[in-house]
């Protein structure tokens, strides 16, 4: 069975004129282990959720992984782009008789890195993050499930679900690397793809994330893959510019993860050992067998990262134009779209400013005077020492 995705509106800079390519797919892939964006390092015997992309061009069939399961964080239900970390070997370890403080990076995303959301979220409220690390998250809204569910209809437009069971941490990694794989090759040959994940060194500390679509365009003399990130909202309008910023901060780091792994060689050795990984561990029989029939086979982890740096080659940086799509929940009707230039600089300090936060180098800080309507969304307003009104309801919608 084939799909061909419905081309999303270009903004002018963007080549008004480029078509998105129907693309044909055929699905083999495996369990869905949690929500939309990152599962990079779940436990050994957890399933993982695979995909396959089958572009025209490529005859071979491969598969496609997707973000796993929150087996054992204290943020409780996984984000887009969370998932469990795997306990092992370089895992936090619960000290009975003394409480040693630890950074937050340490104690929550020692053995899964930080993701994209981690940052932005950090960003928009650096004590709601810290909330949300101590305490749980908060359940997820309607609106939230609403936004999960239009992101998993555009997804599967080109891509389609199998299950798959990883046997280890090294096949759950080894999944996520096939992902990215598959989808660079979709993009190269077909011209778009969706939910790509990424994962790199950035700032001194390793990141993950799942980029919602990537468009390739036709009629330039120099193609540079083009990031784009949609939005759902609840009402008819765009947001304020506090969430057009973090949307931005959003594609943002992922255009710096992107130009970081097309530009400069992939650091296996440190990646193996900061999460006590085993490159040289056998891959399940099923993942082996997925490989070999997808064109790069490949026995063990450190295989798949060596055609994982052969499709990192192929590739260009990503455009200096990025576009945030936003739609209305109702109909999914196009509310209106924020075209915007890459700042280098910029990102670069907001990621810096909020690993403070995260290596424990400052405490949690509030948002300026001027946003402070955000608290009237946060579930932890109550306990929260800046809330004006901590006997307020938090509102539903934004």
């Amino acid at each position: 069975m084939t799909r061909s995705p419905t081309p999303s509106p270009s903004s002018p800079t963007l080549n008004p004129d480029d078509k998105i390519p129907k693309i044909p797919i055929e699905i083999i892939a495996e369990e869905e282990m949690a929500l939309i964006e990152a599962a990079f390092s779940a436990a050994a015997a957890l399933p993982a959720t695979q995909f396959h992309r089958n572009s025209r061009s490529i005859r071979s069939i491969t598969l496609l992984s997707k973000r796993g399961i929150s087996a054992c964080t204290a943020t409780g239900s996984p984000d887009i782009e969370d998932s469990g970390r795997v306990v092992g070997p370089g895992s936090p370890q619960k000290n009975k008789k003394h409480r040693v403080f630890k950074p937050f990076l340490h104690q929550f995303r020692r053995g899964r890195g930080l993701s994209v959301t981690d940052i932005t979220g950090t960003e928009w409220c650096e004590k709601q993050m810290e909330f949300i690390l101590l305490r749980g998250k908060p359940k997820k809204t309607k609106a939230m499930k609403a936004g999960s569910a239009r992101h998993v209809v555009l997804e599967e437009e080109v891509i389609k679900r199998v299950k798959v069971h990883a046997q280890s941490a090294e096949d759950v990694w080894a999944l996520k690397f096939i992902n990215f794989i598959v989808g660079a090759n979709q993009l190269l040959f077909d011209g778009l793809t969706r939910e790509l994940p990424l994962m790199g060194f950035v700032e001194g500390v390793w990141m993950v994330g799942i980029i919602d679509e990537i468009r390739m365009p036709v009629s330039e003399s120099k193609r540079f893959p083009i990031l784009v990130d949609t939005k759902t909202r609840v009402q008819a309008k765009l947001p304020g510019e506090p969430q057009r910023r973090n949307g931005r901060l959003q594609l943002m780091c992922y255009k710096y993860m992107w130009d970081s792994l097309v530009a400069d060689k992939f650091p296996s050795q440190k990646f193996f050992d900061f999460f006590s990984l085993n490159p040289n561990h056998i891959l399940s029989p099923e993942i082996r067998e997925n490989t070999a029939k997808s064109g790069f086979p490949s026995e063990t982890l450190n295989d798949v990262i060596r055609y994982f740096g052969n499709s990192c080659c192929l590739l260009a940086p990503a455009h200096d134009r990025l576009l945030l799509r936003y739609e209305l929940q109702e109909d999914n009707s196009l509310l209106g779209e924020d075209e915007f230039a890459y700042e280098p600089d910029w990102v670069k300090d907001q990621i810096k400013s909020c690993l403070e936060f995260w290596l424990g180098k400052r405490k949690a800080t509030y948002p300026p005077t001027d946003e402070r309507w955000k608290c009237r969304f946060c579930k932890f307003a109550s306990v929260c020492p800046v809330n004006p009104n901590p006997n307020s309801s938090p509102s539903k919608t934004e």
